[in-house]
């Protein structure tokens, strides 16, 4: 049995449009940028600044986002040409499917659950903690056990995860309308803490920028960064080695971008809108986010900010409450549509999984009026619902970005070697500077691998054994590819 077989990239887009696997092409450009802004800014701006800031860079968490942003640039380049030369729903697991193999595949579409599917239960269950504090501030009490970060049974977070659910099923092109609604309050709000903010900040507060690195309890043992016990480095917080574990932390806020090439077979014109969308959306975050973290630890010394709700925290600390509301509806709405765009992604890389074969094939039925994939998405929607509902997953965010970066590794590889094997595919967008860039792409996401904690990589190494455990047991015997020619081109 091959397992490095590979799915021609002609045979993937003659897939798109078979009758029952047919999805409606619906999203524009602009769409897709806004699906792309509308996931980025989330948790990562609302709720890490606060936390990377206070435990582990100082005023420098602006630096980390700048250093996080480089990486993810480099593997936006890389995804914006594999988006444009092969426009199938999937995202990295497509891409490893038509250039590394089928069983490289199935490992990143597993490996995608890491970033999408547990990555919208841990949005949800901060969902329901912005929902709990924004009904104590109307006089609405939702009782500890049923919501917020610590509920036993987080009602709020199975019903928006339901919801959500609901939408996509209906129709893509309703989902991007609430979404671009969504996105625009949001990226007001944040708009609103830059401006306003700017008048309440203390040059003081910028001192030092780069605090004296010191011990902490929070990075001993198992929960230091891998590549400081692997030189032997004492684990600290602040200092540049503080900076460089904040990026590995604040890398959540920019998880998103390569969920808009998930949608590729919803596009109107893939080869030109895809590039478009993915480089613009991540340009326009990193810029707002380093400002709002700029801002935010100007306005409140970095020792003294809120780790749950920084934002609105800051305000009410200079004795402008009024702010603070106006920003928690604010990080509610983000919040939302990173939930709705997760499950996006997610439910159409098990649709591209299923087709292929590597999933049940039923789970790739497109519904007759809606043009959607409903059985994928609402399977997934009632398991991320149970996910974010019993399990306090907050901690796994760092779970969440190890999964995310390896699928980066594996498409900045996938663009060199497609260049190789396929020269002569059509490319709309070409990723400049190969091998050179997508080189440090690779090197990039490494490093910030490194930097991520031991147990991280522990629970990631248990993640991927499961995986090619489903693998050897029912996706290489189920492969299209593994089907007779005749049954395959039937």
């Amino acid at each position: 049995m091959n397992l490095f077989r590979t799915m021609p990239v002609e045979r993937s887009i003659r897939d798109t449009e078979e009758p029952e696997h047919r999805l409606r092409k619906d999203l524009s450009a602009l769409d897709l940028t806004v699906f792309g802004v509308g996931v980025i800014i989330g948790t990562g701006i609302f709720v890490l600044t606060g936390e990377v800031a206070r435990e582990k860079a100082g005023p420098a968490v602006a630096i980390s986002f700048v250093i996080a942003g480089i990486v993810c640039g480099l593997a936006a380049l890389c995804y914006a040409e594999f988006a444009s030369t092969v426009p199938v729903a999937g995202s990295a697991y497509t891409f490893s499917f038509a250039t590394l193999g089928e069983f490289p595949a199935w490992i990143i579409g597993w490996d995608l659950i890491l970033e999408l599917a547990l990555g919208a239960a841990v949005v949800a269950v901060g969902w329901s903690g912005y929902a709990k504090s924004l009904l104590d501030s109307m006089g609405v009490h939702l009782p500890d056990s049923i919501a917020g970060e610590h509920a036993i049974f987080n009602v709020p977070a199975m019903l928006i995860v339901a919801a959500v659910t609901a939408l996509l099923v209906i129709g893509i092109k309703v989902s991007s309308r609430l979404n671009a609604i969504v996105v625009t309050i949001k990226v007001a709000v944040i708009l609103l803490v830059i401006v306003a903010g700017a008048f309440f900040v203390k040059g003081a507060n910028y001192t030092p920028f780069f605090p004296k690195p010191e011990s902490s309890p929070s990075v001993e043992g198992i929960r230091a960064p891998l590549i400081q016990g692997l030189f032997g480095i004492t684990p600290v917080s602040y200092g540049w080695f503080g900076v460089f574990a904040a990026v590995a932390i604040v890398f959540f806020a920019f998880i998103g971008f390569d969920v808009v090439a998930t949608a590729a077979e919803e596009a109107r014109r893939p080869q030109r809108d895809l590039p478009i969308a993915i480089i613009a959306s991540l340009v326009i975050c990193t810029v707002l986010y380093i400002a709002v973290s700029l801002v935010v630890v100007g306005i409140v010394n970095y020792k003294q900010l809120n780790i749950e709700a920084p934002l609105a925290e800051a305000f009410k600390a200079v004795g402008h409450p009024g702010f603070a509301t106006i920003i928690s509806v604010g990080a509610l709405a983000g919040l939302t549509t990173v939930v709705l765009i997760l499950l996006l992604g997610q439910s159409r890389v098990f649709f591209a999984m299923s087709r292929d074969g590597l999933l049940p094939s039923w789970l790739a039925a497109v519904h007759p009026r809606f043009g959607t994939p409903y059985r994928s998405t609402v399977i997934l929607g009632a398991i991320v619902a149970i996910m974010a509902g019993l399990i306090p997953l907050a901690a796994l965010a760092e779970l969440v970005n190890i999964g995310t970066l390896f699928a980066f590794v594996v498409v900045s590889i996938g663009v060199v070697i497609l260049r190789r094997t396929r020269p002569d595919l059509p490319r709309s967008f070409r990723t400049p500077f190969v091998p050179v860039l997508p080189a440090l792409s690779v090197l990039g996401c490494l490093f910030v691998m490194l930097n991520l904690p031991v147990e991280t990589w522990l629970r990631f190494a248990a993640w991927m054994v499961l995986g090619s455990a489903i693998y050897f047991v029912y996706g290489r015997h189920h492969s299209r590819l593994a089907a007779p020619a005749t049954k395959i081109d039937a």
